[in-house]
Parts: structure tokens; sequence; C-alpha cells
């Protein structure tokens, strides 16, 4: 299984309403997620905006791949984009795995 992590910066005026949106993420787009690999995600928001995404799967393309497929992670994409900075697109574009240099098991 491999372990990738993530960051993104979610726009300071926006935080609260973010939180309340992943307080109740929808049903389909869970479902979505565990369906295409995606294992142990987590969310992490620091109070400037720093977002840390952290998942486990044996292939983050192919995760990611899966993703893009369904039709609920296009809807959910494009309500969460208004959310984010410096950034172009859909935030599972912004998606940059981090190098891991540490890890103890």
């Amino acid at each position: 299984m491999k372990r990738v992590c993530f960051l993104l910066k979610v726009k300071q005026d926006r935080l609260e309403e973010y939180r309340e949106r992943h307080a109740a993420v929808w049903p389909e787009m869970r479902a979505a997620l565990r369906d295409t690999g995606w294992r142990n995600y987590s969310l992490f928001l620091r109070e400037d905006g720093l977002l840390v995404g952290y998942l486990e799967t044996d292939d983050f393309e192919a995760a990611l791949d899966g993703m893009e497929r369904t039709d609920v992670n296009a809807r959910w994409q494009a309500e969460m984009a208004p959310f984010f900075e410096d950034l172009d697109g859909r935030p599972d574009e912004g998606m940059r795995p981090l190098t891991e240099v540490f890890h103890l098991d």
C-alpha cells in the first residue's frame, strides 16, 4: 500500500464553509472514493487555510483515474474549486504528492 500526502490552500474567507461541506460529504462521493481504491483518506485543515491530505492506495494514478470517470467526482470538484487559492482547475488536479522521507512502521 502506497502512502500519499498532498497540500492545497483553502481561501481564508471560505474556511468555515469548507469545514461544513466536509462534515457532510455526499454518500455517493464516499462510496466512489472507496470503490476507486482510496483508503484511510483524511484531510487536515490549519487555521491559515493550509490543507493536508493523506491517503493510502495501491496505485495513486489509478485511484485518480477511477475518480475521473465518476459523475459524482465531476460535481464535487466543480463545487469545491472556488474554495481554493492558486488553483486554475479542479482541486483533484492540484494534488501533487509530497516525497516521503520517513515512516515509522
